[in-house]
């Protein structure tokens, strides 16, 4: 079997043309079902998100090139592209290098963001609607598990996520730095764009019991609220507010100050000198350089943050090399793996063949035997199964050597010598 893959992402196309290409999951489901005909397109999982869209497929050796086309054309089609659009923007890989793409963007080697944890579960979300669909059979089921198993080492043997590349992302780990834990802590949101709606996602996953949001436009403070079980606060009054936070978040388009240092220096006295964790992601800046000069307040601008994230980005992509030798070996791992799925159907050929011969004999000589009770007949037939067994499992044992080996001239001539039509 070969396996192809054709696809787009964020190095090749711009987000217009992604936007053209992308499949929801209804879509994703019905496209699959018109993709494999059980024939040229054996198998097929579709990977849809921001930053790819992706057809994965199993095909045979024979029809390589004509399943490489086929799935060419349906990703354009499917989408009623104008014709030869596509060709400016797509990639395919067939074989070994659709194996070592697919083990890259699982591993997160071939994202936006290096080391960014939400494209695996995007190839596990893609590979559970195939299922769905019928269209994942034996090889994809091999090749996704093997993705996952891939993807864990990568993240379990390197340190290609341990350290946060995002400002979002990086707020909520220095938080963290401060408390040990913000399990249990609260946070304070002073603004309710982007860039708050990702730290809010970030501090729930880390834990914090409970989410103060400020906004000067109520409303979007409370839809933040409502989607991630935090409380609205109201903008003019979230001073009051402020000896309750652990940390306090702040992104608005102010341009001047929204903490002062004096604002700060009462919250100390509220908070009986427990420690306060500020971030400014704010350009230009919200928070009052000197309220970091304040005992127990830790405050980080956004050039503090961004200084950080980049030597963790450096960083990341001194792993990332390690993570490639990693994701090189599995993919040798899996191609020799495929081969021996190949082989199964030849050698269970064999196997029939040698079975079929040895109960004919039995046929033809079966008068000689004479009355012969049920039992003894069953003993007869298990007599024989296991004696071609026998003599069969060496015979088996050297053709997969020989496939192992990649030696396929030779196993042809064994596959010849028994009478077996591959």
């Amino acid at each position: 079997m070969s396996i192809v893959l054709v696809g787009v992402n964020h190095k090749t196309a711009p987000v217009e043309v992604r936007e053209l290409l992308a499949f929801n999951d209804a879509a994703c489901a019905d496209g699959l079902r018109r993709l494999v005909d059980g024939e040229v397109v054996r198998e097929g999982l579709i990977v849809s998100t921001c930053n790819r869209v992706e057809i994965l497929s199993a095909t045979t050796a024979e029809q390589l090139e004509y399943g490489t086309e086929r799935v060419t054309q349906f990703l354009g089609s499917e989408q009623r592209l104008p014709t030869g659009f596509l060709s400016k923007h797509a990639y395919r890989h067939t074989d070994e290098a659709a194996v070592r793409h697919l083990f890259r963007v699982a591993s997160s080697l071939d994202s936006m963001v290096v080391g960014e944890p939400q494209v695996l579960g995007q190839v596990r979300h893609a590979y559970s609607l195939a299922v769905e669909a019928g269209t994942a059979g034996r090889v994809l089921n091999r090749l996704v598990h093997h993705t996952f198993r891939v993807a864990k080492r990568v993240r379990t043997e390197t340190g290609i996520a341990a350290n946060a590349v995002s400002i979002s992302y990086m707020a909520v780990e220095l938080g963290k730095k401060i408390f040990e834990s913000l399990k249990d802590r609260t946070v304070m949101l002073i603004g309710a764009g982007e860039m708050a709606e990702l730290s809010a996602r970030h501090l729930v996953n880390a834990g914090v019991s409970r989410v103060l949001i400020a906004n000067r436009t109520e409303e979007s403070a409370r839809t933040l609220a409502d989607e991630f079980g935090g409380e609205t606060i109201p903008f003019e009054g979230f001073p009051e507010f402020l000896g309750e936070a652990d940390v306090v978040i702040c992104s608005t388009g102010s341009p001047t100050y929204v903490l002062t240092e004096e604002m700060i220096r009462s919250a100390r006295e509220r908070r009986r000198n427990r420690p306060t964790c500020l971030i400014d992601i704010s350009v230009p800046r919200n928070i009052d350089p000197a309220a970091g000069n304040i005992p127990n307040v830790f405050l980080f601008d956004i050039d503090d943050l961004e200084s950080v994230i980049s030597s963790n980005i450096r960083e990341r992509e001194r792993e990332a090399e390690r993570a490639e030798l990693i994701v090189q070996s599995e993919v040798m791992q899996f191609q020799q793996s495929l081969r021996l799925m190949d082989v199964g159907p030849t050698i269970g050929a064999l196997r029939e063949n040698l079975q079929n011969v040895a109960r004919s004999e039995m046929e033809r000589q079966r008068k000689r035997l004479g009355a012969l009770t049920p039992e003894q007949e069953n003993a007869i037939e298990a007599l024989l199964m296991s004696t071609v067994n026998k003599i069969s499992h060496p015979i088996m044992n050297q053709m997969r050597r020989f496939y192992e080996s990649s030696e396929s001239d030779t196993m042809d001539t064994s596959a010849d010598t028994f009478g077996i039509d591959e």
